[in-house]
C-alpha cells in the first residue's frame, strides 16, 4: 500500500493546474498536515519544487505527491480525491487516521 493514493479525478485536476501554471515538469503536489482548524489539525495542499531528503515522493496516477516526514504519520493510507458536484467542489482527503473531523472536512483530530 502506498503512503498516499491519488484518484484518477484528483490526478486529472492536478495535471490541469500544473499545466496552467507551466509547472508540470518541475513541481509536485505537496500534502502537508499543520496545526489549526476547528479539530486541531488541518490539511495544506500546494505545488512545490523544493524537496528534502526526508520527504516521501509518491507517484500515483501519473502525478507526483510529496509528503514530509511529520505529515506522513497523519496521512498514511489516505486518499486524495477531487469532487465537483452541486454541493461541493475541490480536493477531498479520505484519511483513515482521522479520529474526528469538522463539518467542512478541512480539519481533523488524530
Amino acid at each position: 500500500m502506498s503512503l498516499v493514493g491519488v484518484t484518477e479525478d484528483a490526478a486529472s485536476q492536478i495535471k490541469v493546474l500544473l499545466d496552467r501554471e507551466s509547472k508540470t515538469a518541475t513541481h509536485a503536489l505537496r500534502m502537508k498536515v499543520v496545526g489549526g482548524g476547528c479539530s486541531g489539525l488541518q490539511y495544506q495542499l500546494a505545488f512545490d519544487d523544493q524537496f528534502q531528503e526526508t520527504d516521501a515522493v509518491i507517484e500515483s496516477n501519473g502525478v507526483r505527491v510529496v509528503v514530509d516526514e511529520k505529515s506522513a504519520l497523519y496521512l498514511a493510507g489516505s486518499s486524495l480525491d477531487f469532487v465537483d458536484t452541486l454541493m461541493e467542489s475541490g480536493f477531498k482527503i479520505e484519511n483513515p487516521n482521522a479520529a474526528t473531523t469538522c463539518g467542512c472536512g478541512n480539519s481533523f483530530g488524530a
